[in-house]
């Protein structure tokens, strides 16, 4: 074994090790404070396309006008939505602040985009209830279940831990949705016979996972240091596993993950479309639809403010849009009986008829 002596390497000294590159350090700063890998991939991707289109600049040597030039283009040419552009700018804060530890006057100063105030798109009952048959039986159709019965998120339904569904009491514990927070919702009675009936497949499909030498999910947090067997306890198993094992993007382990997000969105729009619906409706239409049928069955805002885990009461409000006649429960005008005959409008015997021909007629 070749030794080294010690005035050799005083003389010629071993070179000082590189600092890790820039997104290196971003993505090491994002993993400190726990945030998502859906962050942590979103703000390098936004980080990147600055430095690109900065001429691949360092960002250290940039400045105010250059990041509100880099957000007028997203606006201006991209296009992008006011949503997507304050995205871009809470990925070019975290660097400044939290990477290279800027910490300057301009910063606050950086025009935030006005995000247009929508109200929810909401189905019927009849309109939830066709779409739902039109999902695909088994996995599909009871995670829009707990979509539309429960009021989840895509994600939280999704992440759904067997630990976290309790059957008997009919309770589902949602464990760190938006905003790293838990809550308890109600478990629909009924998927609640179906539900096992799935659940007894997916303890199949663990026993199996388990005799080929896998059986082990993704824990949070420190879990896996703590408790290194607790990942292949059937408590810690995904309700809805995906039907093959797949790599960590960040570890590399061979686990199996739960079902992607846009299989189910997937198979949700063609149940729109299969439907016959006109409306825009994506799986979040499910959760404004629960929030909005509840407070029309008359239950209190605070109760659904905490079913739907909302830090603000004002964000529950907009599903009372619903609970109005019209605009504000106004009455029109052109409601009132005795403002002119209803034949006019398409009632009675003497209703105009309308042809394919006439309504093509130019004014």
């Amino acid at each position: 074994m070749e030794t080294i002596n010690r005035a050799d390497l005083l003389e010629h000294p071993l070179p000082a090790p590189q600092p890790p590159r820039l997104l290196d350090q971003v993505r090491a700063r994002i993993r400190v404070l726990h945030y998502s890998l859906r962050t942590e991939q979103a703000y390098l991707d936004w980080i990147k396309r600055f430095i690109r289109f900065s001429d691949k600049r360092h960002p250290r040597d940039l400045s105010a006008p250059h990041i509100e030039r880099f957000l007028s283009h997203l606006a201006v040419e991209c296009n992008v939505a006011a949503s997507t552009q304050n995205q871009a700018k809470s990925a070019l804060l975290f660097l400044y602040r939290e990477v290279l530890q800027i910490e300057l006057p301009w910063l606050e100063g950086v025009t935030q985009a006005r995000t247009p105030k929508r109200l929810p798109t909401v189905l019927t009952h009849s309109e939830v209830e066709r779409v739902l048959a039109r999902l695909p039986p088994g996995t599909h159709r009871l995670v829009g279940g707990l979509l539309y019965g429960a009021g989840l998120r895509l994600l939280e339904a999704l992440r759904l831990r067997v630990k976290d569904v309790e059957l008997t009491r009919g309770e589902i514990v949602v464990r760190e949705g938006k905003g790293a927070k838990d809550r308890v919702t109600m478990l629909p009675r009924a998927v609640g016979e179906l539900l096992q009936q799935h659940l007894q497949f997916v303890r199949a499909l663990h026993h199996a996972d388990l005799n080929a030498g896998h059986g082990e999910v993704y824990l949070p947090h420190a879990l896996a240091r703590k408790f290194p067997n607790a990942g292949r306890e059937w408590g810690w198993q995904y309700v809805f596993p995906a039907g093959s094992l797949s790599a960590d993007p960040r570890t590399g382990a061979i686990r199996r993950h739960h079902v992607q997000e846009q299989a189910f969105q997937r198979a949700f729009k063609q149940a729109v479309r299969d439907a016959g619906l006109v409306k825009p409706a994506t799986p979040h239409t499910l959760r404004h639809s629960f929030a909005t049928h509840l407070l029309d069955n008359g239950y209190d805002i605070r109760t659904v403010q905490e079913l739907l885990g909302h830090s603000n009461v004002q964000t529950t409000m907009i599903y009372t849009h619903v609970l109005n006649r019209g605009a504000r429960g106004v009455r029109s005008p052109l409601d009132d009986a005795t403002a002119m005959p209803r034949e006019i409008w398409g009632v009675g015997e003497h209703a105009p008829r309308y042809s394919a021909a006439s309504l093509l007629q130019p004014a």
